[in-house]
């Protein structure tokens, strides 16, 4: 296992970024995701596209830690996280003046409803605003548990299935908070209501609503427990493992308020909930005339009474409807099966009707007249396939394929044209366009498969017996030549993108029709509910001509105005992936993971990726953003934007070959460079404004100073001896020139405000000075001093590392001394004390005075006397004990030092009375100013004492220059270094782009220049690990390789790998380490972060007693139970047929590689000699039979199966043997084979 190169103890597995891969295929992709999430990392990168794998249990890091972690971060310096996409997308509105929009798209049961809620939270934490703010906010994140209840469900696939599509649009000021929002829904599944197949649920409200009502809820509302509804009574099963009802239920009526439902809406929408169940209980019989009658007419008073209309007009139009024609009404008694068809239809058009209510109620909580910018959140429902695949999954496919298309279009299709467009050297990688399966559900010429279904609805009036026949017919006489489409004995079958989908045409004209008889419309209108009235506005004509829209047309309409919408933002990507059926973690199905990478299309968007460019901008945009850059081209240009892009480039020394400049736009390569010209635009601005405020802080400081002089003189007045130039002097906080000094701020903290620092002497238990850099942050002091690296790449290089960080609520007290010295001892509670001297003590001791205040509320404890003491820090087996520091009288200025014992003796002559003030003088004079220069031309003249060295015990240390920062103009001395250079590199690397990422590099873990050595103990501290008993250990995750069944077992057991630092450098290799007296072996070593919710058990769920998860979206929740799980998989469940898109994306590959192998022949071959010398043959290597199973810890192992037959080419007394397998070089234990 290795550790990400920037962050402290992140683990890492595999390549986070795909576009890094050594070799780009289906397989390699899959070997990648499989590492990551055998190592609980759901998240990778390809290029900008977020690739996430549904855990099925909850993972730790999404925390405020990582919400604080991610922001404002460049992606690349922490590991993969829906949390930097988000952040990147809010960061990205604000910065380009753009409305943005993420798009998660993958199968039922990826996880995408989890990603949206995760990317809405961290974008609620991380806007500011005020109280209106946050009780948006609240509406914004409240809306989920509400609209899930109501419009997601169980199915077999996903415990928390989305049944409607939903755009969640969130809408900023310019100043990046929220002020309102939109939410937009797309057909909710309401056949639901009435029908679903086994082993799934209806909506999850009605289960909540009998789980969670009090008794008075129940009684009024009539509620029992599920099994006695007939609406959720037909698949037999009523709760979700992992999942509370009741909890949920509570968290549903408290959505409900937040959004702004009153009470009596709250019990109205209750009350529907609970007439819907009850209408389903109604039962018909046919009587003699073969008409149908209410089986007992108990059953309609509670719906009636719930509705608030008369028991015996609903019987009235459940049995009889009013059929006009030639302008006469006709009232025609129905039987059985139509007067069910209308029982049905109402309680579906209740319910569809309350769930839009409720969107209208979220909506109106957000409305906004406020001008801005938008986010988008798509969480629409994933393909999917059923045992029966009705009108519903057709037209929930049809809505994948156009998220595929708006995918297609923008990443692999646009980019590349854009390319050409733009004059840029392209080679065009082809790739599946699904388009044409969209052309053949919504064409019009030829027309399409939605279009000859209104065709066939059109026709229809009364009765629709036969109709769906009729429509199998013209399917196959419309588009039955088309290469996607087929016809089969119950329905018809369209090769989606993501696979064959055979769908029953059985009730697809009365769906796809929708209709709500006007007799119902009638009488619900006649309700005395004023809600339920609400619910149905319509103006009842009876003479209409007007053809009504159809469902299919409705969501057609939807998805193109929805794909319109999000051309219109930047896009962002997550493509999520679905691990298994079972629903379980660790569990890992190779087959169908592999079809899911096929079909989203990973290898030809990496090799896009990979051979494109990163980033694009108009001139004109990448100007107004990183003009600011170079002095030459700010505040403005008036040349020729080609001319000012390549001065920008020259400013931050990016190579040529790292951009290209198009016809109107400029290309840039990596991402590395885009960030090397972030990092530089935010220097700069950065810089700008520390020489405003300055500049402020001056102009303010003419009339503040004397009061800043005297609230600072108040410390030692009357108590300290004052030095001839610390009475008059301006304060300037930085002695260090901060605004140069990256690696500083890097080890104080980005955000930490520093209020003061400088380099200071700090002495040790002998008396012996070293330089330190003292910074003083709003709540801790930093010691940062040097050390010399001791080995790896860098090995005797200088770098400043953190000596002591001293929180400063723990300062118990300051002590110094009565004279005119500089000596400090900093006295921590419970700690050893810190004996420094410091030229700036003054201001040094006020600020840390001011800061204690601010932040705790006490006031700074000083000590003043000439005897003080330092307790020194125990090391080892010596004391701690105490130190003297004893100050007497002398003469001059500077002090002269002697050690005596364990005493230091400081003599300094006198200084100013120590009842002197500050005197009113704005400026020092003439006189102050040269005295002061000379001053400092003698620190730096001085030579006694560097970073590393102590000084002489007998001889004071030299003053450190009186710098007021770099770059700020200081009247008192010139700019110097305050350290030495660090050591040039031994070997020096080929000139490249200068970009941040090479500045991180210095501090990664590189592998020597000669790479592995050959001996294998190189990289072993210990034996090979001890062969695996059988059987294997229960906690083994569960691998499915090709070709085995879902109920399988078979495993590998996946060791712990731990080397160096990862660089982002395809390629780098990774030096393993093992800690002396560990067994690298195979075990799997758990992070102790990743803990499961429920218990202190390890996140590696045990094979057998894993359980199945249910949450949302295929949740990350963690299970708690196992069902005993099926013999066999359903068909249906299995990974289905690629069908004609498959078979199209495996020509593009094979005539892909023969397109690169012409391209190799074409190639003129070497000339090679006369006569070839014939090589000896070399001598056979000694052969092996793999006896376990082992898979490979690291980069330089091989990993084996039981019975694979390896050749050995060296043996080594540590147990790791060198051998080849398959072609490919590595190490393996020797005792986990045998000998041939």
């Amino acid at each position: 296992m290795v550790y990400h190169w920037q962050s402290h103890n992140v683990k890492t597995a595999g390549v986070d970024d795909m576009v890094l891969l050594s070799r780009v295929t289906e397989d390699e992709i899959v070997t990648n995701l499989r590492k990551r999430y055998l190592d609980d990392q759901i998240f990778t990168y390809i290029g900008p596209v977020l690739v996430s794998v549904n855990p099925f249990k909850t993972m730790p890091y999404f925390t405020d830690k990582e919400i604080e972690l991610y922001q404002g971060a460049a992606s690349y310096e922490n590991q993969p996280h829906v949390f930097a996409l988000a952040d990147n997308m809010y960061r990205n509105m604000l910065i380009d003046a753009e409305n943005q929009c993420v798009i998660i798209s993958g199968e039922s049961g990826a996880g995408k409803t989890v990603a949206a809620k995760y990317i809405m939270n961290y974008i609620a934490r991380v806007s500011g605003g005020g109280d209106r703010v946050r009780h948006l906010k609240d509406v914004i994140l409240e809306s989920n548990p509400l609209l899930e209840a109501f419009g997601n469900a169980k199915s077999v696939r996903n415990n928390n299935s989305s049944r409607f599509g939903k755009y969640v649009e969130i809408q900023f000021s310019t100043g990046g908070q929220p002020v309102g929002g939109k939410i937009s829904n797309f057909l909710l599944e309401k056949s639901r209501v009435v029908m679903r197949s086994r082993h799934e649920r209806s909506f999850h409200i009605f289960y909540q609503l009998c789980a969670g009502a009090d008794s008075r809820m129940e009684e009024q509302l009539g509620l029992a427990s599920p099994e006695n509804y007939a609406y959720l009574s037909q698949s037999g099963t009523y709760t979700v493992e992992g999942t509370n009802d009741v909890q949920e239920f509570q968290e549903t009526m408290k959505a409900m308020s937040v959004v702004g439902l009153s009470d009596q809406e709250q019990k109205n929408v209750l009350q529907l909930v609970s007439a819907i169940l009850h209408l389903g209980n109604i039962s018909f019989v046919e009587d003699r005339s073969n008409f149908a009658n209410v089986h007992d007419d108990r059953y309609l008073d509670f719906p009636a009474f719930l509705l608030e209309i008369d028991s015996v007009a609903l019987k009235a139009k459940l049995t009889g409807r009013i059929f006009e024609s030639h302008r006469e009404r006709v009232n025609m008694t129905l039987n059985v099966e139509q007067a069910c068809y209308s029982r049905d239809a109402l309680a579906k058009g209740l319910y569809s009707r309350m769930f839009d209510f409720l969107v209208q109620k979220v909506n109106t909580a957000m409305v906004t007249t406020t001008p801005g910018y938008s986010t988008g959140i798509l969480d629409i429902y994933g393909f999917e396939i059923f045992e029966k695949n009705g009108f519903e999954q057709f037209c929930i496919n049809f809505v994948n394929e156009k998220l595929q298309q708006i995918f297609i279009e923008l990443t692999l299709k646009a980019e590349q044209e854009e390319y050409v467009q733009e004059g840029i050297k392209w080679t065009a990688i082809d790739y599946f366009n699904n388009q044409v399966v969209c052309e053949l559900i919504e064409g019009r010429r030829p027309p399409g498969v939605l279009a000859i279904l209104d065709d066939v609805c059109a026709t229809l009036h009364a009765v629709s017996e036969g109709a769906d026949n009729d429509l199998k017919q013209k399917l196959c006489s419309g588009v039955g030549n088309h290469q996607h489409f087929e016809s089969w004995k119950s329905g018809f079958t369209i090769h989606h993108y993501a696979g064959k989908v055979s769908y029953e045409v059985e009730g697809f004209c009365d769906r796809n029709r929708d209709i709500f008889f006007n007799d119902l419309i009638e009488l619900m209108q006649n309700s005395k509910n004023s809600f339920v009235r609400g619910l149905f506005p319509e103006v009842l004509a009876s003479n209409t001509k007007t053809r009504p829209t159809t469902a299919g047309s409705k969501i057609k309409s939807q998805a193109n105005q929805l794909v319109e919408a999000l051309m219109k933002c930047t896009p962002h990507y997550i493509r999520c992936i679905k691990p298994n059926e079972t629903k379980r973690p660790h569990d890992w199905e190779e087959p169908r993971v592999k079809h899911q990478v096929e079909y989203l299309g990973l290898k030809e968007n990496i090799r896009v990726r990979r051979a494109g460019f990163a980033y694009r901008r108009p001139f004109e945009k990448f100007l107004k953003r990183y003009a600011i850059i170079s002095k030459q081209t700010w505040p403005t240009w008036k040349g020729d934007p080609r001319a000012g892009i390549k001065i920008v480039m020259e400013a931050v020394n990016m190579d040529t070959a790292e951009y290209q400049l198009g016809k109107s736009k400029v290309f840039i390569k990596t991402p590395e460079s885009l960030f090397l010209l972030e990092e530089m635009r935010e220097r700069r601005y950065d810089h700008y404004a520390r020489v405003i405020q300055k500049a402020f802080c001056r102009y303010f400081a003419r009339r503040q100073r004397q009061k800043q002089r005297e609230q600072a003189a108040e410390i030692v007045f009357g108590k300290k001896e004052r030095r001839r130039f610390s009475l008059n002097r301006g304060f300037v906080g930085d002695y260090i020139g901060l605004d140069n000094q990256p690696a500083l701020r890097a080890l104080v903290g980005k955000r930490e405000k520093i209020e003061f620092a400088e380099t200071v002497f700090k002495y040790d238990r002998r008396f012996q000075a070293t330089k330190r850099d003292l910074i003083l942050t709003g709540k801790t002091i930093f010691l940062i001093g040097r050390e010399k690296v001791k080995k790896g790449p860098k090995k005797g290089q200088i770098i400043e590392v953190v000596k002591r960080r001293i929180p400063i609520e723990t300062i118990r007290q300051i002590s110094t001394s009565t004279k005119q010295d500089d000596f400090i001892v900093l006295q921590v509670n419970n700690e050893y004390d810190t004996l420094i001297r410091s030229i700036f003590k003054t201001e040094l001791l006020s600020t840390l005075n001011r800061k204690l205040r601010e932040n705790f509320n006490r006031v700074l404890s000083m000590n003043f006397t000439d005897n003080m003491e330092v307790s020194i820090k125990k090391e080892g087996w010596s004391g701690g004990g105490l130190r003297q520091v004893k100050v007497i009288a002398g003469t001059g200025e500077d002090p002269a030092l002697k050690v005596s014992g364990k005493t230091l003796i400081v003599s300094i002559g006198p200084g100013l009375p120590n009842t002197m003030r500050p005197s009113l003088r704005l400026e020092p004079d003439n006189e102050t100013l040269q005295i002061a220069r000379r001053v400092v031309t003698v620190v730096h003249s001085n030579k006694g004492i560097n970073n590393n060295n102590h000084i002489p015990r007998n001889q004071a240390p030299a003053r450190p220059p009186h710098v007021q920062g770099r770059n700020s103009g200081s009247t008192v001395g010139q700019l110097r270094p305050t350290r030495n250079a660090p050591p040039a590199p031994i070997n020096p690397a080929p000139k490249a782009p200068i970009n941040l990422t090479a500045t991180r590099r210095d501090n990664c873990y590189v592998e020597p220049p000669g790479g592995l050595k050959k001996n294998p103990s190189f990289n072993r501290s210990s034996r090979a690990p001890p062969p695996p008993s059988h059987p294997p250990p229960a906690n083994q995750p569960i691998i499915r390789p090709i070709g085995s069944q879902v109920g399988s077992q078979v495993g590998s057991q996946v060791g712990s790998q731990v080397g160096g630092f990862r660089l982002p450098n395809p390629g780098a290799f990774r030096l393993p380490s093992v800690v002396p007296g560990q067994t690298a072996g195979p075990q799997r070593q758990q992070h102790p972060g990743l803990q499961t919710r429920n218990s202190g058990a390890s996140a590696t769920v045990p094979a057998s007693a894993s359980s199945q998860a249910g949450g949302g979206g295929g949740g990350y929740t963690e299970p708690q139970q196992r069902q005993p799980q099926q013999q066999q998989q359903q068909d249906f469940m299995r990974t289905p047929d690629p069908g004609v898109s498959g078979v199209k994306r495996a020509s593009l590959r094979k005539s892909q590689l023969l397109k690169h192998q012409q391209q190799q022949q074409q190639q003129p071959a070497p000339r090679g000699p006369a006569k070839p010398r014939i090589e000896p043959k070399p001598p056979a290597l000694a052969k092996a039979r793999a006896l376990y199973v082992y898979e490979a810890q690291d980069t330089d192992e091989l990993s084996m199966n039981a019975g694979d037959v390896i050749e050995i080419i060296s043996e080594d007394p540590s147990g790791w043997w060198q051998g080849r397998l398959r072609g490919k070089q590595g190490l393996l234990p020797g005792n986990y084979v045998q000998k041939l």
